[in-house]
């Protein structure tokens, strides 16, 4: 059950009085018919104007609604209306809209947990299952452009998130591949540090790959191309890695991962005289004028990529993709990923800066789902007969898309997400400790909605299975070691011999 109450001044662009008697008539005409459109037949419902004054140039205005007929969709129906009687008879019409409160009752499913805070929203009480809010300051554009309504959704999903927080993944088993006994119970990242493979820096959350851990991630590279990619069809793509605001408001990134987001900012010029004081500053004090630098520099716009698929998808919005064509499948290399973990960092497998290939599909059910079982073909080939893991596939669905029905997409058993991992010897016993996640696949509908990608003729789905390089590594490492006797004859053959490296005194 849902109750509007809305009260709004119409401000005209010129006095009333004289219009008075059009204004009430158009207003009972609103009342039988405009305000009832939406109303399924032989249901009573819709909006009402209760009350109305007059005050010079304004209309104050009183409309109460059901959930058919919103009290800000009445509004802006009714200022239309009124515009056109008023201006055909009277010379004036609607100059502005002004909302004096604005008090909205719905149901929810169950309590919050904690207080909610929500922009826009005044008042926020609870009476058991019922939430009634107050909200004001909202424009003639926001009302227009469904504000309200998200509001509401976004409680509900604020409330939803907090019984959820916290839970862990919906997670199946599906295959495993058995116990295999690891050449050492060392974290492999001390290791490499120790003997100089690999340094921290130059900022948190990044490493510096020296020659031979270089050569071991261009050697996964080369496996994952060569073994899994270029055997099914993938076809290489080159992107930026700069993603603008509008991409990811596309693909959910900006209400889901903002807070993991490295943002970037433009030089506002790049007018040398404009920037002299800061050169200055910086020859003088030999520190870079932070406080200076942000006077020189727009608000952020864009991102540099999480990960590479949103941008795939974007440079085939609005396309329709001939028959012949499908599946489209195509992979990217060249954009390391970009995300702040913050307290989650560990190792080179939870990093803040990754090199991944991140593969994306776009076919019918019926091909994806053939892709899948491809896809799931290749990948066990490399970890079983190249790689040599003790690895296990998983159905999983994130605890924010179980709470929000959607840990199947629409409902498909046979789509969502799976993840492939690797045990870590160094964490303890098989049984006890966390695996590695170190590969997924996924199928939705999402992206092919979300871009309006179509095909001739046929319903399209979508998907993407990011290969990360660091975890691939990190997985064959922390069974493996460092030590190529000890590694697989298929993966040294295709490795061949590490460099020599650096000796630093």
């Amino acid at each position: 059950m849902m109750y509007f109450e809305l009260k709004a001044i119409l401000s005209f662009s010129g006095d009333l009085r004289e219009g008075k008697e059009t204004l009430q008539q158009n207003i009972e005409d609103a009342n039988k018919d405009l305000l009832k459109r939406g109303v399924p037949k032989n249901v009573s419902g819709g909006a009402l104007i209760e009350d109305y004054t007059i005050e010079g140039s304004d209309l104050c205005i009183k409309i109460t609604s059901d959930r058919y007929v919103r009290a800000h969709d009445a509004l802006i129906r009714l200022k239309k209306s009124l515009s056109e009687a008023m201006g055909r008879k009277h010379r004036v019409g609607v100059r502005d809209i002004k909302i004096i409160d604005y008090m909205i009752r719905f149901e929810i499913d169950r309590p919050p947990v904690e207080k909610l805070k929500l922009p826009f929203v005044d008042e926020l009480e609870l009476d058991g299952k019922t939430c009634i809010i107050s909200v004001k300051n909202l424009t003639q554009d926001q009302l227009a452009n469904n504000y309200v309504d998200r509001i509401i959704q976004r409680i509900k999903e604020k409330i939803d998130a907090q019984y959820y927080e916290g839970k862990e993944e919906l997670w199946e088993l599906i295959w495993e591949s058995g116990d295999k006994k690891p050449v050492w119970t060392r974290d492999p990242t001390e290791e490499m540090e120790k003997r100089g493979w690999i340094k921290q820096g130059p900022t948190k959350g990044k490493w510096f790959y020296r020659p031979q851990a270089a050569k071991i991630l261009r050697c996964m590279e080369e496996i994952a191309v060569k073994e899994v990619l270029e055997p099914l069809g993938f076809q290489e793509v080159i992107e930026s890695t700069m993603v603008p605001f509008d991409v990811w408001q596309e693909t959910g990134h900006m209400e889901g991962v903002p807070n993991e987001v490295y943002y970037i900012c433009e030089p506002k010029s790049r007018d040398p005289e404009e920037w002299e004081e800061f050169v200055d500053l910086v020859n003088i004090s030999k520190e870079v004028p932070v406080d200076k630098l942000k006077e020189l520099v727009t608000a952020p716009r864009a991102g540099i990529c999480y990960a590479q698929c949103p941008l795939m998808y974007w440079s085939l919005r609005n396309t329709t993709i001939a028959d012949d064509s499908l599946p489209v499948l195509l992979y990217e290399r060249t954009v390391p990923s970009a995300r702040y973990e913050s307290g989650g960092r560990h190792g080179i497998e939870r990093v803040d800066e990754f090199h991944r290939i991140e593969p994306i599909y776009i076919g019918t059910k019926e091909q994806l789902l053939t892709l899948k079982e491809d896809l799931i073909e290749r990948y066990t080939h490399v970890f079983q007969n190249i790689l040599d893991l003790e690895w296990r596939m998983a159905k999983v669905a994130p605890f924010y898309m179980q709470q929000s029905g959607h840990g199947d997409e629409d409902g498909e058993e046979d789509l969502g997400t799976i993840d492939f991992e690797a045990y870590m010897p160094y964490r303890g016993d098989r049984n006890d400790s966390k695996w590695l996640e170190f590969q997924n696949l996924s199928i939705f509908k999402k992206y092919t909605k979300a871009f309006n990608i179509k095909a001739q003729s046929k319903d399209l789905y979508s998907g993407c299975s990011g290969i990360g390089l660091e975890r691939w590594s990190a997985a064959f490492l922390a069974q493996k070691g460092l030590d190529p006797n000890n590694w697989p004859s298929k993966f040294n053959k295709i490795c061949g011999n590490l460099p020599k490296g650096l000796n630093l005194l």
